[in-house]
């Protein structure tokens, strides 16, 4: 699927590790980065395909008044893997699509490996963060307990796998100079 756009660029890394703000830095030096959770979000509302394949996959209550039922689709998908499988292989596809249609040659990803959307990327990049950083920074963003920050962290592939299959790593600790650590990226990309 990879057609005139070379390289493709992904960027990922679990959740609270900081992506969406590494991201905005490499926005401020010129690269657009499409986000591919934004992406599913807007095209499950818009997407009339979509609409109906989630409609017969859910259930009617899946759209009210044209409109996503997210907690409709969330109970769905709590009731068994399949179901998380099922509704992924509807959104994930158009996903995919969508950015190929675009002028982007950056994405960004929290499940890059696990929805397979690695297979579209010519590099990799992870941005990784302490376990106690990222614990923090999702209670403090989702008003949630450390309970279940930990529990969303569980769901995701673990951070040391996805820096190991990644071609670059961002540290993004508070303590680690972001701006340098981009610089550098972006230039050995360049080479």
């Amino acid at each position: 699927m990879k057609i005139d756009k070379y390289p493709v660029v992904a960027i990922t890394g679990g959740i609270g590790s900081g992506k969406s703000y590494v991201c905005r830095l490499f926005g401020e030096r010129g690269i657009r980065v499409y986000d591919c959770d934004s992406a599913a979000k807007r095209l499950m509302q818009n997407s009339h395909h979509l609409q109906e394949r989630l409609t017969h996959l859910i259930g009617p209550d899946t759209y009210i008044d044209g409109h996503l039922n997210k907690a409709a689709v969330a109970s769905f998908m709590m009731q068994s893997d399949d179901n998380v499988k099922a509704v992924n292989a509807i959104v994930h596809p158009a996903v995919a699509e969508d950015f190929f249609e675009s002028d982007y040659t950056w994405m960004e990803t929290a499940i890059l490996y696990d929805c397979g959307f690695d297979r579209y990327a010519d590099i990799v990049i992870a941005v990784v963060a302490p376990i106690e950083t990222r614990i923090s920074r999702i209670m403090q963003r989702d008003g949630i307990s450390r309970e279940k920050a930990l529990e969303w962290i569980a769901k995701q592939m673990d951070q040391k796998e996805v820096e190991q299959r990644s071609d670059h790593v961002v540290i993004n600790d508070g303590i680690h100079d972001l701006a340098s650590q981009i610089d550098r990226i972006l230039t050995k990309i360049k080479e």
